[in-house]
């Protein structure tokens, strides 16, 4: 007969913690965004902070006529012809949020989200990485990322040898064939998880070959980071997340138009449109105090 271990309790002097101990606790992420309303400058050039309302009031009344359920793609409002002292003060308000993309090619764009959900700082580069344009534009995403992602990738799967040592990708890629061919626009993802199937180096390596980076590259940064990248193949992206750590968590595939980590919400563009109400009336308050 075995022995039957029994789990035992300890109870008495000498069991339980010291009185003058803390208990230890593991450390909490510290880098969650939260949205802070921007400081209207106090010592603004009037005239500067006057134009820099009226253009954000401008995009605002766009905003307002724009249904973000029934068109994704909203409203934009060029910023070349802005005076640069206005458009400083604009930066300022508008801030930085969550999520920076960058777009490869000929044209090439750096786009930074604004600390208002769905209104995006959209900046224009040519070959020679000179500044050919800048806009403000509202959406879930700005048009020309998700236009550069489709405009270079392939229907179908390219066909590529698989090494030896690869366990588990050939099936991941027929499955991905088959969720590209069956998609329609507005379909919800499809998630492959990497981080539950056993990869050899040779997967990881056949899965690169067979879905090469593309010229989008998305950074959302909030409870840790999110990295997502558009690839050669149509609606198929590569999402992945990071610890404060820098720690890969969870590495996935997503098929899908764009992963909805990179979107602004339609809830959250409702809320962009009354806080930026706020900020405006904001503003004029203090026009009118400085005039």
């Amino acid at each position: 007969m075995k022995d039957f271990p029994i789990p035992l309790r300890m109870v008495g002097a000498g069991s339980q913690p010291e009185e003058g101990d803390e208990l230890q606790y593991l450390a909490m992420p510290r880098d969650m965004h939260t949205f802070r309303m921007p400081i209207v400058p106090d010592r603004a050039d009037p005239s500067a902070l006057a134009t820099s309302r009226d253009l954000l009031a401008s995009v605002l009344a766009a905003m307002e006529r724009w249904d973000p359920a029934a068109r994704a793609f909203g409203p934009r409002l060029a910023l070349s012809e802005v005076p640069a002292a206005a458009l400083t003060i604009t930066n300022q308000m508008l801030g930085e949020g969550e999520v920076s993309i960058q777009v490869a090619g000929a044209p090439s764009y750096r786009i930074q989200e604004s600390v208002f959900t769905g209104l995006w700082c959209v900046c224009e580069f040519d070959a020679a990485d000179r500044q050919v344009g800048d806009w403000l534009e509202a959406g879930v995403l700005p048009q020309v990322a998700l236009e550069a992602a489709r405009a270079v990738a392939s229907p179908t799967l390219p066909p590529v040898a698989v090494p030896p040592g690869a366990m588990n990708s050939p099936a991941l890629l027929h499955e991905i064939t088959a969720q590209i061919q069956a998609r329609k626009p507005g379909m919800p993802a499809h998630v492959i998880n990497l981080t539950l199937f056993p990869m050899t180096p040779d997967d990881h390596a056949l899965l690169d070959r067979a879905l090469p980076v593309g010229p989008v590259a998305i950074m959302s940064r909030g409870f840790g980071n999110c990295r997502i990248t558009s690839t050669g193949a149509r609606d198929v992206w590569r999402v992945q997340y990071f610890n404060n750590m820098n720690t890969l968590i969870l590495n996935t595939i997503e098929i899908v138009d764009v992963p909805e980590v990179a979107q602004a919400a339609v809830e959250d563009l409702a809320d962009t449109r009354e806080r930026l109400a706020e900020l405006i009336t904001w503003m004029s308050e203090s026009c009118a105090e400085q005039a």
